[in-house]
């Protein structure tokens, strides 16, 4: 949804620059949404837009969280909401698969599909097979980005 308004609709930036917003929000601890938006909102509008940003993402959520979970809470333990909130499982996998898809795509663009497949395979084994905290996955990969060839999009600062 933020791809959409911030590349599609209103331009904020490129595809590549958002990928890489993207992938720094995923790097640092809190959630992605909250730490986006305020880098979204400070280049677009500098230190009013940060916060502004930060708390037309940050309000809303709170309010709602607070409003639903006491309703949810109520109704816990009725069939329906069990079925609800067992439905969402599918849908973040989803959407999960669908970022994923993404992350590959452009990946093979950047690195090709040679160190991509390379990375992705040793990720998945270092995290699943080896149990190292993606914490210390994700360092590596940052330091070993250094070194890595990478295929300019057009936009090199």
């Amino acid at each position: 949804l933020v791809h959409k308004e911030v590349v599609g609709t209103f331009n904020m930036m490129t595809d590549e620059e958002f990928s890489d917003v993207l992938s720094i929000g995923n790097t640092l601890p809190g959630p992605i949404a909250t730490k986006m938006a305020g880098y979204i909102g400070y280049r677009v509008g500098g230190w009013l837009g940060l916060i502004n940003a930060l708390i037309a993402t940050v309000l809303p959520t709170v309010i709602l969280m607070i409003v639903l979970l006491g309703s949810l809470n109520q109704f816990k333990d009725l069939n329906f909401v069990k079925g609800m909130t067992n439905g969402v499982v599918p849908i973040v996998a989803v959407m999960l698969a669908v970022m994923i898809w993404d992350f590959l795509k452009k990946s093979e663009k950047s690195l090709g599909r040679g160190i991509g497949g390379i990375i992705l395979v040793a990720s998945f084994v270092a995290m699943i097979v080896l149990e190292i905290h993606p914490g210390l996955v994700i360092g590596v990969l940052l330091a070993l980005a250094l070194f890595l060839p990478i295929k300019s999009g057009g936009n090199t600062k």
